[in-house]
């Protein structure tokens, strides 16, 4: 497949800054991204989809966004067996537990997580998170 979805929920923008270079990442291996925010996609999408990436921050106590991000992700994990899934986000506080929950999430529907892990920041992303963001779409496209 040569089209790497990259879907995002961003409250202030950090999460939004990662998708896209994770969609910079994905072009540099000569695929198409498509950098989508959660609320212009349907789950359903992905179904027969086998690498995507999805990115939410840490919201409230350490988990995803309720009203779209949630939801959609509890779809998604419904066909995930057998997927590779990226995953990314931004968090203001805590220990990135949000990140490890949701890891677990998809492992234990039997998707691989690309790269081993989640890549997090905590607050606005740097050159080194970006960098991070820009493997993880090569990754993606490999």
């Amino acid at each position: 497949m040569n089209k790497i979805f990259v879907v995002y929920w961003s409250g202030t923008g950090n999460t939004e800054k990662m998708a896209k270079m994770i969609g910079e990442g994905v072009l540099s291996e000569g695929k198409e991204a498509e950098v989508v925010e959660v609320t212009a996609i349907k789950a359903e999408m992905l179904k027969e989809i086998p690498v995507f990436a999805l990115g939410c921050p840490s919201m409230g106590a350490e988990e995803l966004e309720e009203e779209y991000m949630e939801p959609f992700v509890a779809e998604v994990e419904k066909y995930a067996q057998g997927k590779r899934i990226g995953l990314f986000g931004s968090y203001g506080w805590g220990e990135c537990e949000w990140m490890s929950d949701w890891e677990e999430r998809f492992i234990s529907a039997g998707a691989e997580i690309v790269n081993g892990k989640g890549v997090t920041v905590l607050g606005e992303p740097d050159k080194e998170t970006l960098d991070r963001c820009y493997q993880l779409g090569k990754s993606l496209a490999l």
